[in-house]
């Protein structure tokens, strides 16, 4: 490995790949294009039924039962009954980007039985006051029915509203870890494909067999490029989703393992698909039927947790979603230890993609 003829590789890699104006547009222009349509789309937009996600603590007793049969059946909120064990339910809504949730304490039927004051606990986001409004008017007006049933008039059953304990996340929020992941996907495996690909049949590999360049500093110089054009792309897609929509993502420390790991891993797969295809067309058929799957059910344009359920055990087979996760857990929850898990299957999916690519990448054809 020479450093020298890999920096020079790599400047001469930079100006060809400059130089298409259709790689810059795919990498900087259409991800940053679909941050301004999206959010115009998306940043009003709302909700008749709000979902309400609840912690039932009085262990499903029929009077907690018959309370939220009672909200759910207003369709100002959709009940979703969550696990007590999944912690803190503010904690919870934050990391999830949800609007509202409630709290069924223990002992609710039986202060109902006996005629004594219980507390439910609301939580609201401030920063969505309709949908705030429509929950608290609901949570409201079921309390009063049920005062109304079992005490004649007297307040058994009222509510304390506590604000979720960090901000909830919007749409655009989502989108932009999630273009940056497309971008990740996006330049490195396409242009692999089509280089690998037209440059075997070009016969430019094997001129460059003839110099002192090596395969393994050709492909360092290559993946250094792509690894920069990730952490650019990154960087203005986050400048642009902060000053144009006020979203709230920033740059922290564990997005740029992905930066990394992320390219190399989709060099390795476009390098694949261009080594073993006869032709160019041929690869460009592989590269779009690995790419559009990856692009749609990995979570780039909507959260995963909305797809079916089958569709999120698809996701879950693909290695872009763990890169969009992990952006996710570091960009948005700041949640090391779950961008760490993700990152671990990153590098691992990548190293043995990039040791069967270097098996079948070969400067000469048989």
């Amino acid at each position: 490995m020479n450093g020298s003829r890999i920096r020079s590789y790599f400047v001469a890699f930079a100006k060809g790949y400059i130089r298409n104006p259709v790689g810059l547009f795919f990498t900087l222009i259409f991800p940053i294009i679909l941050i301004l349509i999206f959010g115009a789309v998306f940043a009003n937009s709302g909700s008749v039924t709000v979902p309400l996600y609840v912690e039932n603590l009085d262990h499903n007793s029929p009077a907690s039962v018959a309370f939220l049969a009672a909200l759910n059946s207003t369709g100002a909120v959709r009940v979703d009954v969550i696990s007590p064990t999944a912690g803190n339910l503010s904690t919870y809504l934050a990391k999830n980007s949800e609007t509202a949730g409630l709290v069924i304490p223990d002992g609710f039927q039986a202060a109902l039985v006996n005629r004594t004051h219980v507390n439910v606990v609301v939580f609201t986001n401030p920063s969505a006051a309709s949908e705030a409004g429509i929950v608290i008017g609901a949570v409201t007006g079921v309390e009063n029915a049920f005062n109304l049933e079992e005490a004649k008039g007297s307040v058994i059953v009222s509510s304390s509203y506590l604000n979720v304990g960090s901000r909830i996340y919007t749409y655009i929020d989502y989108l932009i870890p999630g273009l940056i992941g497309f971008s990740i996907l996006t330049s490195p495996m396409f242009s692999m494909v089509n280089i690998s690909s037209t440059w075997k049949r070009d016969k430019l590999f094997r001129q460059l067999s003839l110099t002192p360049l090596t395969r393994a500093e050709w492909l360092t110089a290559a993946m250094l490029w792509y690894v920069l054009l990730a952490i650019v792309a990154a960087l203005v897609m986050i400048f642009v989703g902060r000053s144009v929509f006020g979203a709230h993502v920033s740059v922290v420390a564990w997005m740029f393992p992905f930066l990394v790991a992320g390219p190399v891993l989709f060099v390795s797969v476009g390098l694949i698909a261009g080594s073993v295809s006869k032709t160019p067309e041929t690869a460009a058929v592989i590269g779009n039927v690995i790419l559009f799957p990856m692009m749609f059910l990995s979570g780039t344009f909507f959260p995963v947790s909305s797809f079916p359920a089958y569709l999120q055990t698809v996701a879950h087979i693909l290695p872009l979603y763990y890169v969009i996760e992990g952006l996710n857990n570091g960009i948005l929850f700041a949640n090391g230890a779950g961008a760490l898990q993700d990152l671990i299957v990153v590098v691992v999916v990548a190293t043995v993609l990039f040791l069967v690519a270097i098996s079948v990448f070969s400067w000469r054809e048989n």
